[in-house]
């Protein structure tokens, strides 16, 4: 199957779903809009929706916070209006948009808050954030379910699987109040699923287009046990997907594990049955993955592909194929595919994937699970449980139904450069930020900048954790995890919320605008201490007045001859230093919850927006432009070629990012046209993949052809940027933001 076509009437609907697509969208808010009406006779509308959450909710003020989040899930899943589409598979959901959230999960968040700051006695996390120095928070919106548990036993199996693990604490006498009251919420809320589930069965048999009666049998078997074939398969998931987050507040960062490993069993056996025909399996995967096409999140929705067994073998089947085959007909962007990458990863499948990048398709990043190996076995991982490991959200990694994340904190590597040449004072808000370093125009050597820049940094890092120890102890009390806990087996068997240590609690330490600060410190060493063209006051000078009247000092600090990203061997020394000085912070200690701090060379959009909060520094850059992201270089500074980009983004030892790293690679399309072109490009991602490379991902595209889609952007509808974990098309970015990929399509060779 090479094409696949969908009509256009089903396209149109589906398109439409979520949010009308001829209206303005704004996909940072992507819930906050209902596509086509659905029938008023089955539900309540969003206002009622609300008005009723808010008395439920000041009824219960007396009940434990779990019980109150279970019964406002279940008032809108018992009340919100439902669709059963003649244009669709999939059904459809009314009130999508967290109505819960201002009752419950975001007025405890703000609680939870302001108790840290005042049990702490710091307002660092605040004082950070406004700075653009750290992001600290709690995280309370990122999960994985176990797939493996809601395949096997269905929304209802999940509920018995609670009441017997109950029913056995309780004759041991270990049900205390705690236990009593998640174990309520789960009951609550599963029971209401099912209710859901029902609901949608029932009103599917007053329907009796071509497609119903498929519909109604998968709703029956949902609500009675577990999937019994594909569409059954990929419908539980859907639902859950869309109750877990438009509903429940926890995003959901994989479809099963693996989606074409979930789907690949029930796929042959329908085969062999007789139950579907291919044509019609193929269609209920198209269906599928139009859904989360037309969602629209700005971050895209993840899904990750391939992988290989515990024998050795390679994941990659049929279905995989499949996959990328009708994602490529569709024309899809979103939903974005993680793709498993190993020695034994078939090369037809990645000559598809990697022919499907360069002619435009760039959702895809592909994950070298060796370096997943070595991440995941340091954290206390098993061989078998790294092997069998999830990728997750952006091309992050984790063990299967073992971990959760509970908060975050995004350093920003090069902001401390910045509070060398201030002495610790941020610029804008003229908050001293940082301790006393010293007046940077006294250092006699680059040591003690160098050792300046450690000692900001190290503050930073230090003050940060204090302040997520006083937050962490509290994320059980922010958003309950009960629909999401119930899918754990460890959480059953103690009857305790995942974010309450049912499993592994883990403290997600992201940097941002590392190959920024790496760029910034070696300016310093070239520009005063090795070539000697200026002074430090000079240099400070420079950068207070944001490099106006020092338009030559600035062009040299642009063209040092120490950048990461072009093999230099200082450059890629520094980094490789500040990745080790960062990892040594984390490495065997345990947060408030006993879990892992786990590091991940990852920027999300930090990159602009704590970029927007960082003054001028001695790389050249200007007051509040972008940082670098991820393990990337500082936009136009990878003037050597591919090569020399991929060795100094392997000169450091990515496995000691325990969550991820990615690689940014821009090409030209003259490099890889034709076969000799797909040649090279699968040579770059071998070449990768065999230096220990951990993620990388491709836009390729030249600079006149971004010029000419930024001047005439109706003819380039359809053309996809890479931005950092996710894809967006190009029309819908900012004019800045167009711009820096101009200025790094314009210097690549």
């Amino acid at each position: 199957m090479k094409n696949y076509t969908m009509s256009d009437g089903d396209r149109s609907y589906i398109e439409n779903k979520y949010h009308n697509a001829s209206e303005p969208f704004n996909s940072f808010n992507r819930m906050a809009y209902h596509g086509y009406e659905y029938d008023h006779g089955t539900g309540l509308d969003d206002g009622d929706i609300l008005a009723g959450l808010e008395k439920l909710t000041e009824s219960l003020s007396s009940e434990p916070r779990p019980v109150i989040k279970a019964r406002a899930i279940e008032y809108v899943l018992d009340n919100t209006r439902i669709d059963v589409n003649e244009h669709d598979w999939f059904v459809g959901i009314y009130s999508w948009n967290r109505l819960l959230d201002r009752f419950t999960v975001l007025k405890w968040r703000d609680e939870i808050y302001l108790k840290a700051r005042k049990e702490s006695g710091s307002t660092k996390n605040l004082d950070y954030g406004a700075t653009g120095t750290a992001w600290i928070g709690l995280d309370f919106d990122h999960t994985v379910p176990d797939w493996d548990s809601l395949i096997s036993l269905g929304f209802p199996g999940i509920l018995k699987r609670a009441e017997k693990s109950y029913a056995k604490l309780q004759s041991k006498g270990l049900v205390d109040e705690k236990r009593e009251a998640f174990y309520r919420s789960v009951k609550i809320e599963y029971e209401a699923l099912l209710r859901f589930t029902d609901r949608l069965y029932r009103y599917s048999l007053t329907k009796d287009f071509e497609k119903a009666g498929k519909i109604s049998e998968c709703l029956k078997n949902l609500k009675e046990g577990a999937p019994q074939n594909t569409l059954d398969l990929l419908q539980m998931i859907y639902i859950y997907f869309m109750v877990s987050e438009s509903v429940d507040h926890y995003q959901v960062r994989s479809l099963g594990y693996g989606l074409d490993a979930a789907i690949y069993p029930f796929f042959v056996r329908d085969i062999e049955r007789g139950t579907f025909t291919r044509e019609e399996l193929t269609e209920f995967i198209a269906y599928f993955l139009m859904q989360f096409s037309s969602i629209g999140s700005y971050w895209g929705q993840p899904i990750y592909l391939a992988g290989t067994n515990l024998d050795g073998t390679s994941k990659v089947n049929e279905v995989t194929h499949l996959i990328l085959d009708v994602y490529d007909s569709l024309g899809l962007y979103n939903p974005k595919l993680q793709i498993k990458v190993n020695k034994n990863t078939p090369k037809d499948f990645l000559l598809k994937a990697l022919n499907m990048v360069r002619s435009g398709t760039n959702s895809m990043v592909f994950v070298n699970e060796d370096t997943v190996l070595k991440a995941l076995m340091r954290s206390g991982a098993t061989y078998e449980e790294a092997l069998d490991s999830v990728i997750k959200g952006c091309y992050e990694y984790t063990t299967k139904a073992n971990c959760i994340g509970i908060s975050f904190n995004t350093f920003n590597a090069l902001k401390p450069v910045a509070l060398v040449f201030s002495n610790g004072r941020d610029k804008a808000t003229g908050m001293q930020i940082g301790p006393c370093t010293g007046d940077v125009c006294s250092f006699t050597s680059f040591k003690e900048f160098y050792s300046a820049y450690l000692t900001q940094f190290d503050d930073i890092i230090k003050n940060s954790l204090y302040c997520l120890d006083y937050m962490e102890k509290y994320i059980h009390e922010v958003n309950p995890s009960s629909l999401y806990s119930a899918t754990i087996p460890a959480c059953m068997e103690s009857m305790t919320d995942a974010l309450d240590s049912g499993i592994k609690n883990v403290s997600d330490m992201l940097l941002n605008g590392f190959a920024s600060a790496v760029d910034a410190l070696v300016a310093v060493y070239e520009l005063v201490y090795e070539k000697k063209v200026t002074s430090l006051s000079e240099l400070k000078n420079a950068l207070e007045h944001n490099w106006e009247g020092y338009e030559l000092l600035r062009h040299r600090a642009l063209n040092c001859s120490h950048k990461f990203g072009v093999g230099d061997k200082i450059a890629d020394s520094y980094a490789d230093a500040i990745h080790q000085f960062f990892a040594s912070h984390f490495s065997g200690r345990k947060n408030c919850h006993g879990g892992n701090y786990e590091y991940e060379l990852h920027s999300a959009r930090a990159f602009i927006d704590q970029g927007k909060k960082t003054e001028a520094t001695p790389d050249g850059r200007r007051d509040w432009d972008d940082t670098s992201k991820n393990v990337s270089p500082t936009v136009g500074m990878d003037k050597n070629g591919i090569t020399a980009l991929i060795s100094s983004a392997t000169s450091i030892d990515l496995s000691l990012s325990d969550s991820g790293a990615c690689l940014d690679a821009m090409l030209h399309p003259s490099a890889v046209q034709g076969e000799d072109g797909l040649t090279v490009l699968y040579g770059v991602l071998n070449t990768y993949i065999s230096k220990g490379g951990a993620s990388i991902h491709f836009n390729i595209f030249d600079a006149d052809t971004l010029r000419e889609a930024q001047k005439y952007p109706e003819k380039y509808k359809n053309l996809q940027v890479r931005v950092c974990g996710w894809n967006v098309l190009w029309n819908n970015m900012a004019k800045s933001e167009q711009d820096e990929y101009i200025r790094r399509a314009e210097n690549i060779i």
